[in-house]
């Protein structure tokens, strides 16, 4: 099944320039989880779909969906667009995933990575 993409300055454009709330797309974040909680970014807006866990009641069927994943390959995200297009909705796939999105200095919205833990010195020696 070839899955329909979308460009960083295709998906700008329709989200208004600033991704906003009142578009007419539902961005969708299907990182796995690993490129996920590393991350400190994702897309302004973007809602979460744990890739193997899909809440596909929670996606409107009225309304363009975008998915994007961190592999430049869009491995995820296409097959999970599939997916979804084999169930009725209107599905692309962002062309580049977030580092293409990041790539072209597009707006972002922070959120919490993991920290690494410090190891605290050897307890010392009586």
């Amino acid at each position: 099944m070839v899955v329909p993409r979308i460009t960083a300055e295709d998906l700008e454009r329709q989200l208004g320039g600033a991704a906003a709330p009142s578009s007419p797309l539902v961005v969708v974040d299907v990182r796995l989880k690993y490129p996920y909680e590393h991350s400190t970014i994702t897309l302004p807006g973007a809602l979460r779909l744990l890739p193997g866990a899909p809440d596909r009641p929670a996606l409107p069927r009225d309304r363009g969906i975008v998915l994007y994943d961190s592999d430049p390959a869009e491995i995820v995200a296409e097959r999970i667009a599939a997916e979804l297009i084999r169930d009725g909705f209107r599905v692309a796939v962002l062309e580049g995933g977030i580092a293409a999105w990041a790539a072209a200095k597009y707006p972002t919205t922070a959120k919490s990575a993991p920290h690494l833990a410090v190891p605290m010195g050897a307890p010392a020696k009586s």
